[in-house]
């Protein structure tokens, strides 16, 4: 690092290895403060360190130089508190998630800011500075620890990310080092338009488990045990509306097969374990089949010692052990359902958008569905009911408004 002093050693402008740009420091008030000079000549990088300081000092005298906290500061203050006040109620991956977010892109570019600096056209300006593609930005001033990859970020990945600043923000409100919230919601675009969420119509439905099906019987023998589950996963996942995670977490004992009062059928009743917590979930006659296989399938023998061994699983066992995604998308990609017609991919959730439409179009109460699955009213309605065209009644739609009938005048004259 190269390094000269100016005004008798008060100030010291230098230049970093990696860097094109000369900085500079001083100790004033008991703080070291530095910024850069954004000049690339040492003549022109030592009078702005010069004006720099004199600046400084003139803020100094007349009490305006105050020593606020930085972003990083509250950053830090934020991920220590947040575990231990959400008491493990939220998921370990989502609390890393927010260090993540934190160390890779908002601290490089807020960290160094003092709190009250992180403005609504700051904010702005790190959503420019994210959506600029890599090969018309400059090298050399990308704030981000993330390793250049040329593509933008997705819509969902710049929102987590301003979801993470405004916790970082409200730590600094709540530690009264900040009034109140900057304006974080993007210009511009203040509505996005509602698309409904990837699924299988009934016919795209019949398809992919035919395809499911089929495969079972053509798979080869190493394989045919995880293409049975990959085939009864489908069904059962269609049939129940549970998350992917859920079913994750799904063991035999959480399932009790019951005759049901109201209609008479037999139906799963399960016990559901996910990110609402627990829940209770009751599915249609048509899962009930596809579990009966999956709880009498033994499961795959590991050991040689162990061939011809049956083992059934027993009740502490995970209905879905293992992950067959690899498998379950080579089948969607064969059967050419991967992509909607909006070109959006489905995956194993669909499967629960394809249970919530299915349901919706056979008219069953959107209450119901919502507290089956565990979602809101609100979250169905946008997402599921507005692309349903059985939700539409059209008598109450085409309504015409009775006209009065015609008198004879010849008829009423006198």
């Amino acid at each position: 690092m190269i390094k000269h002093s100016i005004l008798g050693n008060k100030v010291h402008v230098y230049k970093r290895d990696n860097s094109r740009y000369w900085q500079c420091s001083t100790y004033l008030q008991g703080k070291n403060r530095r910024t850069s000079t954004k000049e690339e000549s040492l003549q022109h990088a030592k009078q702005f360190a010069e004006d720099w300081y004199m600046e400084l000092r003139g803020k100094s005298r007349a009490g305006l130089l105050k020593d606020e906290k930085t972003f990083k500061h509250f950053a830090e203050l934020f991920l220590r508190e947040y575990e231990v006040i959400t008491e493990g109620q939220r998921s370990p991956k989502w609390v890393e998630g927010h260090a993540i977010r934190l160390r890779v892109h908002l601290n490089p570019f807020f960290g160094d800011l003092p709190i009250s600096d992180v403005t609504a056209g700051k904010v702005q300006e790190y959503r420019v500075h994210r959506m600029t593609p890599l090969p018309d930005r400059n090298p050399s001033e990308s704030k981000s620890n993330r390793p250049a990859t040329g593509k933008p970020p997705a819509r969902k990945t710049i929102h987590n990310e301003i979801v993470t600043l405004r916790q970082v923000l409200k730590t600094a409100i709540r530690h009264g080092n900040l009034s109140s919230l900057p304006e974080l919601s993007p210009p511009y675009k203040t509505q996005g338009k509602v698309v409904h969420r990837p699924w299988f119509s009934p016919t795209e439905y019949k398809q992919l488990y035919q395809a499911t099906r089929a495969y079972t019987k053509s798979a080869p023998p190493a394989y045919r045990w995880n293409a049975e589950q990959v085939h009864d996963f489908v069904l059962f996942m269609a049939n129940t509306g549970l998350r992917p995670d859920e079913a994750k977490n799904l063991q035999h004992r959480d399932i009790e097969i019951v005759e049901d009062e109201g209609t008479g059928d037999t139906i799963l009743v399960i016990e559901v374990r996910g990110k609402r917590g627990i829940g209770y979930c009751k599915s249609t006659p048509g899962a009930v089949r596809p579990y009966e296989r999956l709880a009498n399938r033994p499961k795959p023998v590991k050991k040689k010692e162990e061939c011809g061994v049956s083992v059934l699983p027993c009740a502490t066992d995970l209905v879905f052990p293992g992950s067959h995604l690899k498998m379950f998308n080579g089948i969607l990609n064969r059967a050419e359902l991967k992509f909607d017609r909006e070109g959006n991919a489905r995956t194993s959730y669909s499967l629960r958008h394809t249970y919530i439409c299915l349901r919706l179009m056979e008219g069953a109460d959107i209450y119901q569905i919502a507290k089956n699955c565990r979602t809101s009213v609100e979250m169905i309605e946008k997402h599921y009911a507005a692309h349903i065209k059985t939700t539409l009644d059209a008598s109450a739609i085409n309504v015409r408004k009775a006209r009065p009938e015609k008198t004879d005048k010849a008829a009423t004259s006198f």
